[in-house]
C-alpha cells in the first residue's frame, strides 16, 4: 500500500487511528449491522451458541444470527468464572433472544451438553414458538470422538486427520488455498 502512494506517503498518525479512523469504521460496521436488523424484520433467522476454551483456558461462549442474509457475531460472554447450570445457560440464551427480539427467531442451535439439553426444554417452555437444534457439527465431533475411543482401526487416520488440520488452519495461506481448491466460500458451522 505504502508504494502505491509512493514516496511521500505519510502514515496516519496513531490520533488519527484511534479516533477518526476507528470511529469511521464503528459507523460502517453500525450501517452494515443494521442492514442485517432490516432483514432479521422480514426473514426468520437462528440464533446459534458456540462456547470453546482459549489457551488460557477460558471458556468462552459466542453468539450469533444465521439469516438469509448471513451469519452476524453478536457478542461473546466470558463464562469462566460461572457455573453452566441448566438455568445459567438458559439465562444465556434468553439474554440473546431479548437482544435481538423473539419475533423472528426460529430456531436457537447449541452443542449438545447435557446442560444445553437440559435448558432446551426450560427454552421451549418460556418460548414457546422457539425450536431448539443440535449443532450438526458438534454431532460430528462426539461421532468422530467415539470412532477414536472404541475404533482402534480409525485411530491413526483420526490422529493423522488432526495434525493435517492443526497444519493447514495454523498457517492464512494454506487456508486460502485450500478454499480456492476445495470451491468453499462461505462458513458452514452447525449445518449452515
Amino acid at each position: 500500500m505504502v508504494a502505491r502512494y509512493g514516496v511521500g506517503y505519510k502514515p496516519p498518525s496513531y490520533h488519527d487511528i484511534r479516533e477518526k479512523l476507528l470511529k469511521r469504521a464503528m459507523e460502517k460496521t453500525d450501517v452494515m449491522l443494521q442492514e442485517f436488523r432490516n432483514e432479521w424484520k422480514k426473514t426468520d433467522f437462528s440464533i446459534m451458541s458456540d462456547g470453546w476454551i482459549d489457551k488460557k483456558r477460558r471458556s468462552i461462549c459466542n453468539f450469533l444470527v444465521n439469516s438469509p442474509k448471513g451469519i452476524v457475531f453478536l457478542y461473546s460472554w466470558n463464562t469462566s468464572d460461572i457455573s453452566k447450570t441448566a438455568n445459567k445457560v438458559l439465562k444465556m440464551l434468553d439474554d440473546v433472544v431479548n437482544f435481538v427480539r423473539e419475533e423472528n427467531v426460529v430456531q436457537v442451535i447449541t452443542d449438545n451438553a447435557t446442560n444445553y439439553k437440559a435448558s432446551r426444554e426450560l427454552l421451549m417452555q418460556k418460548r414457546e414458538h422457539l425450536y431448539w437444534t443440535s449443532c450438526v457439527v458438534h454431532c460430528f465431533d462426539l461421532i468422530f470422538e467415539d470412532f477414536e475411543k472404541h475404533l482402534k482401526v480409525h485411530q491413526t487416520t483420526i490422529k493423522k486427520g488432526r495434525r493435517i488440520t492443526t497444519y493447514i488452519y495454523g498457517r492464512t495461506m494454506l487456508i486460502s488455498i485450500m478454499k480456492t481448491f476445495t470451491r468453499r466460500e462461505k462458513n458452514t458451522e452447525c449445518g449452515f
